[in-house]
């Protein structure tokens, strides 16, 4: 078969064809090494972006599950009077939508240790069986010392910070010296004095120093009429909330609901900068890697003049033939973008295993270099501990993500190598015989 009847037949096989040979065979050698050297640079690209990302990922999620979890819950409902709490609890309970609910009273304490010593904290009023009710909490919520044991008036469950700004231990008081509440509330008293039952530990800090949690009943009577019950309620979608707050406020008009979204959007979208901030500074591998796309193909359409001419000659349309540089295009991303996102996925999965194995890369490499310049100083060389809480972070990794990272390796090679090529369609086949 000819070129002629290739060129009558379908475009796209011959285009692939004579593309691959574009890029394998040049007489000097330069166009076969630019498109390795731009896939190998689109694979670590997309590699570095979906690691970081996937680090990022848990990051935030490791303080959103906490804060959904201990703090603020997926849906916050106030004004539930005596009246209606029953009502409520067992509308929830009927909720598909409903994984768990948790009535409790909060309020900001300045809480004094056994030595005197003073620490901000917030108080927080729960069942005492929240630990059996709630598995979220169960799971976010360790109990380093002691027991999470609010069965009895006065006990207290402490932040693990908390107790150490307070020099407090299990079997210890705490007193609630001054407390936030209504006008039937002291608010400053010695007779708030609570015993610590236990100290718990989450991941993130805040929460381990100034969170305490008292018995239900011990924040009815502690923080006065003008206290409010507030219901936490979780989900099984936390994207669902707004259709759940639509039905609560539907059944129960004096009933005021507040997502997650709102209670914690100052935090949350510091998150979501960070996270966006962060990408973009990576995403801009991918613009390097266009430019020198974009370099070595206008290259390449100038060394491949006479290639061009014939194929002309022998009816090849400019716009196929600008196909040709395109296809190159779409192969180098294709074949930069997917080992990228293997080994991108690979890296994520394994993250605790590559921090540790970077941890002992860099002690050895100190403990060299320390031994060849001043070997005295040895003893003095550690393991990064950094390393050791980047390994504890666990990675997560969102398919929506990676599919978008690798789309966009492939699309900045595509568009380059169009960009690059639009040079084709302004070539005259007598131009570039009288040229050459």
């Amino acid at each position: 078969m000819n070129i002629k009847d290739a060129l009558k037949k379908s475009a796209l096989p011959w285009i692939f064809f004579v593309s691959r040979r574009f890029a394998k065979v040049d007489r000097k050698g330069s166009s076969a090494v630019t498109s390795t050297l731009s896939s190998l640079g689109i694979c670590f690209g997309v590699m570095t972006l979906i690691t970081v990302v996937s680090v990022m990922n848990g990051f935030q999620h490791s303080f959103i599950d906490v804060i959904m979890e201990v703090s603020s819950y997926h849906i916050r409902t106030e004004n539930v009077t005596d009246e209606n709490a029953a009502q409520f609890e067992e509308f929830c309970s009927s909720e598909k939508l409903i994984k768990s609910f948790t009535p409790f009273y909060e309020a900001q304490s300045l809480v004094t240790g056994p030595s005197g010593r003073e620490a901000a904290a917030m108080i927080k009023a729960v069942q005492p069986e929240i630990m059996e009710k709630d598995e979220g909490f169960k799971k976010q919520v360790s109990v380093i010392a002691g027991k999470f044991d609010l069965s009895e008036p006065g006990n207290i469950v402490i932040g693990s910070d908390l107790a150490r700004s307070t020099g407090a231990r299990v079997g210890t008081t705490l007193n609630l010296y001054a407390l936030s509440g209504g006008n039937d509330v002291d608010l400053f008293s010695t007779d708030r004095v609570f015993n610590v039952t236990g100290i718990f530990y989450t991941g993130y800090g805040d929460i381990n120093s100034t969170f305490a949690f008292i018995n239900i009943d011990d924040g009815k009577k502690y923080f006065g009429t003008g206290s409010k019950v507030v219901y936490g309620i979780k989900l099984f979608d936390t994207e669902s909330d707004s259709r759940e707050i639509s039905r609560i406020t539907a059944k129960f008009p004096s009933l005021r609901a507040d997502s997650w979204k709102n209670y914690n959007r100052s935090f949350f979208g510091a998150l979501r900068v960070e996270k966006n901030m962060l990408m973009v500074l990576v995403f801009l591998i991918f613009v390097v890697v266009a430019i020198n796309i974009f370099n070595g193909m206008r290259r390449m359409v100038y060394e491949r003049r006479e290639e061009i001419s014939v194929l002309t000659a022998f009816g090849g349309r400019p716009s196929s033939i600008q196909s040709i540089f395109v296809m190159q295009g779409f192969l180098t991303g294709f074949f930069g973008s997917v080992p990228g996102v293997i080994l991108g996925l690979f890296l994520s999965i394994n993250m605790d295993s590559v921090f540790m194995l970077l941890s002992k890369l860099s002690y050895y490499a100190s403990m060299f270099a320390v031994m060849v310049l001043n070997p005295a100083n040895g003893d003095f060389v550690r393991e990064n501990p950094m390393f050791m809480l980047y390994a504890s972070i666990p990675p997560k990794i969102f398919s929506g993500e990676v599919v978008m990272i690798a789309l966009f390796g492939i699309c900045s090679s595509l568009l380059a190598s169009f960009m690059a090529s639009r040079g084709v369609l302004k070539m005259t086949v007598v131009e570039v015989m009288r040229d050459e």
